[in-house]
């Protein structure tokens, strides 16, 4: 949610892409991106981060390697190895450490600006499921869009898919299971509703309320079915494979 924009450095880039954020945007980042992301609304900006961390330093986490800060790779290294690696004035090797006090999440000091977005930055880089043409639609139903290599190439790249679905009030996404031995990892959007998840074994290992804000995995050919409350629910996913 929120509007913003995003500075992207893909690996073997020689220039930086900064792309517009709007609500509703999907960005498929490969390993070994440099980004920044920056609120630069009066609201709120929401930035949900889904992915595969099973060969991350630590199993189930998201290893970020932070560039600037406290903690930060360049302020582990001596000024002397810095100026040498990117031929600063110790001086400027300084500032490049030091200046920036936080950590992850920092304020902009007064006077202080980023470069401006580009929509021509953003093409191919950024997909908007809430504008982007239905793959499914059911009067009275619901709607689905679903993020594939053919409307975001990086998708494949990455080796993940998504689709973003919508389910009017009271109606049922009927039960599925990815056929290609797939996890799916599902963040609840909006509204509420029920949710059940039968193993390959006719098993019901889950039996549940979500809500706005609930994130749940379903396993390698377990079969998930959701049935939306009375305000109707909406929820994005990502699978392990494209």
């Amino acid at each position: 949610t929120g509007k913003g924009r995003a500075g992207i450095v893909m690996p073997e880039a020689t220039k930086e892409k900064v792309v517009p954020l709007r609500k509703g945007d999907a960005l498929a980042l490969p390993f070994g991106v440099v980004t920044w992301w920056f609120n630069d609304g009066d609201g709120e900006l929401v930035v949900l981060f889904l992915g595969d961390t099973s060969k991350a330093h630590r199993s189930g986490e998201f290893t970020n390697f932070l560039l600037t800060g406290v903690g930060s790779l360049f302020h582990g290294f001596s000024t002397e190895f810095v100026s040498r690696a990117w031929d600063l004035k110790e001086e400027e090797v300084e500032k490049l450490v030091k200046a920036q006090k936080g950590q992850g999440i920092v304020k902009l000091r007064e006077g202080q600006s980023l470069p401006a977005a580009s929509e021509e930055d953003a093409k191919g880089m950024v997909f908007n499921c809430e504008s982007a043409p239905l793959d499914v639609d059911v009067k009275g139903g619901g709607r689905v869009v679903v993020l594939t290599d053919k409307n975001l190439p990086l998708v494949g790249e990455v080796g993940l898919g998504a689709d973003l679905v919508r389910i009017d009030s009271a109606s049922m996404c009927s039960p599925g299971f990815s056929s290609d031995s797939a996890f799916q990892v599902t963040y609840v959007i909006r509204g509420s509703g029920r949710v059940q998840v039968v193993g390959i074994d006719g098993r019901r290992v889950l039996e549940t309320r979500v809500k706005a804000g609930c994130l749940f995995i379903v396993p390698r050919f377990f079969v998930v079915s959701k049935i939306a409350d009375g305000d109707g629910m909406e929820w994005f996913s990502i699978i392990t494979t494209p």
